[in-house]
């Protein structure tokens, strides 16, 4: 068996289709543009790089975009108040506070500021709160790209074994709760998980996101498994997953390259969070 691959790009691609196409009546009957503002603060180029594809893949699918670049030397007042104003501009739709901020602001603290409903990434209490209770909600944006790439093999997640390797509260947390709201059985491993093989080898999906290289081996992935790898790690100036791809993918009845797998996926949600947002607005 030779997994097939899960192009990330190509779905990410289908959905900007649609959401081109949901524009169009937006504006036509709204006369209303979706428009995400973006907060970046302090020097850290990593965070600079995605806002400036955030910026660019807005551009291309004509999404209307607020980019505030501030200096590592801003106060936490500053940021506060920058939010505030996004919060009360009705032209705005969606507001993104990217991390991580500079070293002396409290994240959590600035973060709770972005109002429950324009919190695009999903990430406030109120919106997680709804996700865990099963309620409609923003979903964040990697762990809701992740369903959608599992979604496009056209399996079944209802009874499936998911075991989902990271605990972060920006992907392995709500990924296993999307999946458990799927229906999935589902476990969780961790840093502390003693005997991971155990578990990952009774998967029938597996979301790895962790941030090490080769942390998956093939030996340790079910024969027929859908393997998810959000994991991003730079080798040798290339950039690898978490899992062992090319063994892995002998293994596996699907599998994420990395690139092009879970990466496209997460600006491809971030808009489609904006857009329904303005969606809502109309209602």
């Amino acid at each position: 068996m030779t997994g097939k691959l899960i192009d990330g790009r190509a779905v990410a691609a289908a959905i900007y289709k649609t959401i081109k196409q949901e524009m169009i009546v937006l504006k036509q009957n709204h006369n209303i543009i979706p428009t995400l503002a973006v907060v970046v603060a302090g020097d850290d180029l990593a965070s600079h790089r995605y806002v400036n594809m955030i910026e660019g893949k807005c551009r291309e699918i004509g999404v209307s975009s607020q980019i505030h670049r501030l200096p590592s030397s801003c106060s936490q007042e500053e940021l506060i108040e920058l939010i505030t104003s996004m919060n009360q501009d009705d032209q705005i739709h969606g507001v993104l506070l990217q991390l991580p901020l500079p070293a002396l602001i409290d994240e959590k603290e600035v973060n709770s500021q972005v109002k429950a409903e324009k919190d695009v990434d999903g990430f406030h209490a109120t919106n997680v709160g709804n996700l865990f209770l099963g309620d409609n909600t923003i979903y964040p944006c990697t762990p809701k790209g992740i369903m959608r790439l599992i979604k496009s093999t056209g399996i079944e997640i209802k009874g499936k074994n998911a075991v989902v390797i990271g605990r972060s509260n920006i992907v392995g947390k709500p990924a296993a709760i999307m999946l458990l709201n799927e229906n999935a059985t589902v476990t969780i491993c961790h840093s502390r998980t003693k005997n991971l093989k155990e578990h990952v080898i009774k998967a029938d999906i597996l979301v790895v996101a962790v941030g090490k290289t080769d942390l998956i081996t093939s030996d340790m992935i079910k024969e027929g498994a859908v393997v998810i790898d959000a994991g991003t790690n730079i080798v040798s100036g290339k950039i690898t997953g978490d899992v062992e791809f090319d063994k892995a993918r002998e293994i596996a009845s699907f599998i994420t390259p990395v690139p092009g797998g879970v990466g496209p996926m997460t600006i491809a949600m971030l808009i489609e969070n904006t857009v329904e947002i303005a969606k809502k607005k109309c209602k």
